[in-house]
């Protein structure tokens, strides 16, 4: 079963255990592969504080550098930095090395267009086939260029969060704060943000050393120390990220993860009551954002799973506000990406603004129950069951859309089954009005498709 695990090559990049499939010399090769398509120009290149990250560095610089690249190194930041900063510079790419919420021993690559948006399926696809036909281009001797540093990447993005949000409203009710950054990029601008906030800070793990002290994915089941912190120290709020920070998790002034969705649900509110638009989510996000759009009578649109997919939508239909499921919070008047530093912005904009808890503002939001699971399959097996179960539920209302959703009671209840983009497993989400519910329909499906034994 571990060789299930070792590589995936999808929208969301190229992705493995170190060590095992992922090597310096294929992470080299799918660099030479993106220099070969972009061409000759400048490539940023930023990363999380993973410890086999240095090493991929210097594995992604090589391979720009044969191509005829040149490499701007800008460090160790959170992935929607480096977003940022490719767009506004002259940059014509850019390579982030991050396996985001996977576990340490996990790395990837994520690839960047000039524009500062992840690669579409259309351009994944062109570079995977440079890296498989191994046509790169190379570039002659006395042509090769030379790393180079810009160390502006946080810099930029923090000033772009702060121009959006009211900071001196935010400061004058000095919020106790506490954080957990998991020792990753968020490490160094989670703090700095909160204090030109005017918060009172409480951090907890804000090592950029790549040591992670708990799983990297900020789901309730990993956030037992911030909620304690949060509780004891008797702060309004608790804040969690994954390794590269462009997730959000939330805690309430109680110590009680309020789930990740609700991340994206709070965010919407309080974009839609200043300024009513569109919004767009994936097939896995909550009924809840919905129920939230229909309240300013905004459109809701859902797209495929991937950052990629939800960004295009967004754009095609000028969207105010949009994200993930997974507490990724997108707003486009930023940068179409998601970014844990303005959802974090925008929840102390919200409790400044109302005077209310963490808790009172959850607990005015339509609530739905939600359980997530996933089982470990080679990616053939994932397909043919996600087929099995589509043509047993053909009579259904369902969505194909990407793999199989099942809606029920008037949409007020679903089941998802799809392969993950990020790993070599099945994802199987459910949500209804009760966990009771949700855990059952999830069971059922489980046990229809013959895998209640096989998850992790």
């Amino acid at each position: 079963m571990a060789r299930v695990h070792a590589l995936k090559i999808s929208i969301s990049g190229v992705r493995g255990v170190v060590g095992d499939f992922l090597t310096p010399q294929l992470i080299e090769s799918f660099a030479k592969a993106f220099g070969t398509f972009t061409g000759e120009g400048r490539i940023t290149v930023g990363r999380d504080t993973r410890t086999s990250g240095e090493m991929l560095f210097h594995a992604v610089c090589s391979g720009l550098l044969s191509t005829g690249c040149i490499p701007i190194d800008l460090g160790i930041c959170p992935t929607p930095s480096v977003q940022i900063r490719t767009k506004e510079t002259e940059a014509i790419g850019g390579i982030i090395i991050t396996a985001s919420h996977n576990p340490a021993q996990w790395n990837a690559l994520k690839f960047v267009g000039k524009d500062g948006r992840f690669l579409d399926e259309y351009e994944s696809r062109s570079i995977v086939e440079i890296y498989h036909d191994q046509t790169f281009r190379r570039c002659p001797d006395e042509e090769i260029n030379k790393v180079r540093s810009d160390p502006q990447a946080i810099e930029s993005h923090l000033k772009k969060v702060l121009a959006y949000l009211d900071v001196e409203l935010i400061r004058q009710k000095h919020f106790k704060v506490a954080f957990d950054c998991c020792n990753g990029a968020g490490s160094l601008m989670t703090p700095r943000l909160l204090q030109e906030l005017g918060c009172q800070l409480i951090p907890i793990n804000t090592e950029p050393n790549g040591l992670f002290p708990r799983e990297p994915e900020p789901t309730p089941q990993h956030l037992t120390q911030l909620c304690s912190t949060t509780k004891l120290s008797g702060a309004d709020v608790g804040f969690a990220q994954d390794a590269d920070a462009d997730r959000l998790a939330i805690v309430n002034e109680h110590g009680e993860a309020i789930g990740e969705d609700y991340t994206l649900a709070l965010a919407v509110q309080f974009v839609l009551s200043k300024t009513p638009g569109p919004v767009v989510i994936n097939l896995s996000t909550s009924r809840v954002i919905e129920d939230i759009a229909a309240q300013y009578h905004c459109p809701v649109y859902r797209t495929k799973i991937g950052e990629s997919n939800v960004i295009d939508k967004i754009l095609e239909c000028h969207a105010i506000v949009g994200g993930e499921g997974n507490g990724g919070v997108m707003i486009p008047a930023i940068h179409p990406c998601r970014d844990s530093f303005i959802g974090m912005g925008l929840v102390l904009q919200c409790m400044a603004e109302t005077g209310k808890t963490i808790s009172e503002l959850v607990e005015a939001i339509p609530r739905y129950f939600m359980v997530k699971r996933k089982v470990p399959l080679p990616s053939d097996h994932i397909f043919g069951i996600v087929d099995t179960l589509t043509q047993k539920y053909a009579n259904a209302h369902i969505d194909t859309t990407d793999g199989l959703k099942i809606l029920l009671d008037d949409q007020k209840a679903w089941i998802h089954v799809r392969p993950s983009n990020t790993e070599p497993i099945l994802r199987v989400v459910s949500e209804a009005t009760s966990q009771e519910a949700a855990k059952k329909l999830n069971d059922m499906i489980l046990k229809e498709a013959g895998l209640h034994r096989n998850l992790l």
